[in-house]
């Protein structure tokens, strides 16, 4: 395998395939000579055939449905990628932060402006989730306390109920802790 800063090769089967990536795939792409699983897209025009890689199905799709609005093409989808996570993409477009985009080489006022209303429509559950995770982020310690549960294997429901009943607490590991208690106090009295 081959990392160039706006390309990887990778070897499968003994043939070298050239994809185009962004800077967060690249940082995913581990040292020559260790194996590496990338998603790849396959772009077809007219006088070329263009391989783009990405380290997760996410990203891919996201760079789908960049490259379906109108004045963004590949190049411009991966320099948007480029500039953060995925997940950092999606909180851009629950913001509404036109200036996200239009910081990428390429993407102008209007063409930020129809990005933003685009793909709002097509990922509208994705930036539900984003917006709730904002919300957990900024400092929504039972949300932060719920998510801590779901991420131990607790159902989300299951996470609330545990959750109930304990004081308001503004420090979410106190109110993780209370709730793991009350967990291990259910099951000890089932």
């Amino acid at each position: 395998m081959v990392r160039r800063p706006d390309h990887v090769v990778i070897d499968a089967g003994g043939v070298g395939y050239r994809l185009a990536v962004s800077a967060e795939t690249l940082k995913a792409v581990p040292a020559a000579g260790n194996d590496s699983f990338l998603h790849a897209e396959l772009i077809s025009r007219d006088d070329s055939l263009a391989l783009y890689g990405f380290a997760s199905e996410e990203e891919r799709d996201l760079f789908r449905l960049l490259i379906s609005i109108s004045g963004v093409g590949p190049k411009v989808a991966l320099a948007t990628l480029s500039g953060g996570t995925a997940r950092d993409l999606l909180r851009a477009l629950a913001a509404g932060d036109a200036k996200r985009f239009q910081a990428v080489p390429g993407i102008g006022k209007r063409t930020s402006e129809r990005i933003i209303v685009e793909l709002r429509e097509k990922v509208a559950g994705s930036l539900e989730e984003e917006v709730a995770l904002a919300a957990a982020e900024q400092g929504d310690a039972r949300s932060l306390a719920r998510d801590g549960l779901v991420n131990l294997g607790y159902a989300p429901l299951e996470a609330e109920q545990l959750l109930d009943g304990i004081d308001e607490d503004d420090d979410p590991q106190a109110l993780l802790a209370a709730a793991l208690r009350k967990a291990a106090s259910a099951r000890s009295g089932a």
